[in-house]
């Protein structure tokens, strides 16, 4: 399945800035930073990655439900993806 580029330059930008706080978090555990500070970034990077992940699957379902003459299995296997962040 090719997905849209211009939606999946909007993820790379997305996983770009998650890498940029995991980073981030990982100075700040090796510098001994505040743990609650430390699970605060964490959980922000957490969701960063959850929406990346859940654009993917969005644009894969959007391209599915375009594309009437795909089927059922890439559908089976968007929704097992999906069903993977739940």
């Amino acid at each position: 399945m090719d997905l849209d580029p211009q939606e999946m330059k909007q993820v790379s930008n997305r996983l770009k800035r998650a890498q940029g706080q995991l980073a981030a978090v990982v100075r700040m555990v090796d510098e001994g930073a505040d743990c609650a500070d430390v699970v605060t970034q964490l959980s922000a990077v957490s969701k960063a990655l959850d929406r990346a992940g859940f654009a993917v699957i969005a644009t894969g379902l959007k391209q599915c439900l375009a594309d009437e003459e795909s089927g059922g299995p890439e559908m089976q296997k968007l929704e097992k993806l999906f069903l993977s962040f739940a």
